[in-house]
């Protein structure tokens, strides 16, 4: 199924890992990721975890000091490739949450002005 739903709604393929694919919509910055790997498949109606963009990938440090003021837990911190900085934290409550700087994709708009 994670083959074909890219298909059906009509996303675009930004990487395509062996049992996943991180999609992104048309016009927008949307990120979708189908994910078929064993230790996230389970009982449909969960969120394994949402996610934001950073804008810059400079500004990761500012917001690794900022979930930890604000209570979080750190659970991962790296970069997807060279580049593209992540991180992974539990907020207070529990929720797991993706920052991330991704290069622009030739289906991205434009970044609207200040």
């Amino acid at each position: 199924m994670v083959r074909v739903l890219p298909e059906i709604f009509g996303v675009i393929k930004v990487y395509d890992q062996n049992g996943w694919i991180q999609a992104q919509t048309p016009g927008a910055r949307d990120i979708i990721v189908f994910d078929e790997s064993a230790p996230r498949i389970g009982k449909p109606g969960g969120i394994a975890h949402f996610g934001f963009r950073l804008v810059n990938s400079k500004e990761i440090d500012v917001t690794v000091r900022a979930v930890k003021e604000a209570g979080g837990k750190i659970l991962d911190k790296g970069e997807f490739c060279p580049g593209e900085p992540y991180l992974f934290f539990k907020d207070p409550d529990g929720y797991e949450v993706e920052i991330a700087f991704e290069s622009p994709t030739p289906v991205d708009p434009k970044l609207k002005k200040k």
